[in-house]
């Protein structure tokens, strides 16, 4: 995935079709395919349900240090949220995008980065093992397995946003009941982490950390995935 910013080449000539399809990640996993999402391993339960989850902390914010590393840059703000550190160096980032890059999925050039398939690999080997890429049909499918992954687990979810070409993390959300305990519950509102904060703030990407957005503003982003380039078993999923 590459940033909100960077022209895209064509790296194949002519248009390839693609049909739609939807896909997710859960448990800090890819978020949701819009993610990589953590596998909700045990309820929390209801204690401490306030209407409201959020496990961002001042302290484990990094930028991206390149244009094409935000999702090196979400494993270590992913990785300093679960294991309590604070490390910001460019040299981790870099360590997370080479492993990236070498469990991609497909044999794309640096200039795009890493696949769905890729950053799942980075978030589960840096982050916590439980991460893996789900894929959703729709919109709000693909949000309520977000937080019910991100309730269940105090995980940050990988989100995979601007159709493919950018990742942020949702590190909490509002809903009218608690998603540990029952289906029947709406999302309100979400709040993310985008990593290209402090180098680039324009058209959304990427507000301050911890940004709070309603489930309107949040539609905008979070967008059918379509790789302009490259035919991907992920086109048209969350």
């Amino acid at each position: 995935m590459r940033t909100a910013r960077q022209p895209r080449r064509r790296h194949v000539a002519g248009a390839l079709a693609r049909s739609l399809l939807a896909v997710v990640a859960v448990l800090g996993l890819l978020g949701v395919l819009d993610a990589a999402v953590p596998i909700p391993v045990a309820a929390v339960g209801s204690a401490g349900w306030t209407g409201s989850v959020d496990v961002y902390r001042p302290g484990v914010y990094s930028m991206q240090q390149t244009w094409t590393w935000c999702t090196a840059a979400s494993v270590q703000i992913a990785r300093n949220i679960a294991l309590g550190e604070q490390d910001h160096s460019a040299g981790s980032q870099g360590q997370y995008f080479d492993y990236m890059r070498a469990h991609n999925r497909y044999s794309i050039p640096p200039v795009d980065g890493v696949d769905p398939q890729g950053w799942v690999s980075g978030l589960d080997r840096f982050v916590d093992p439980s991460y893996r890429l789900v894929a959703s049909a729709t919109f709000d499918t693909a949000v309520k397995s977000a937080v019910i992954a991100l309730r269940r687990t105090g995980l940050p979810v990988g989100l995979i946003v601007q159709h493919g070409n950018h990742a942020w993390l949702l590190v909490g959300f509002s809903a009218t009941a608690d998603p540990a305990v029952t289906s029947s519950f709406e999302v309100t509102r979400v709040r993310i982490v985008g990593p290209l904060y402090g180098r680039q703030s324009r058209g959304g990407y990427d507000p301050p950390p911890d940004t709070s957005l309603s489930l309107t503003s949040f539609r905008s982003f979070l967008t059918p995935f379509a790789d302009n380039y490259w035919r991907m078993v992920w086109d048209g999923s969350y």
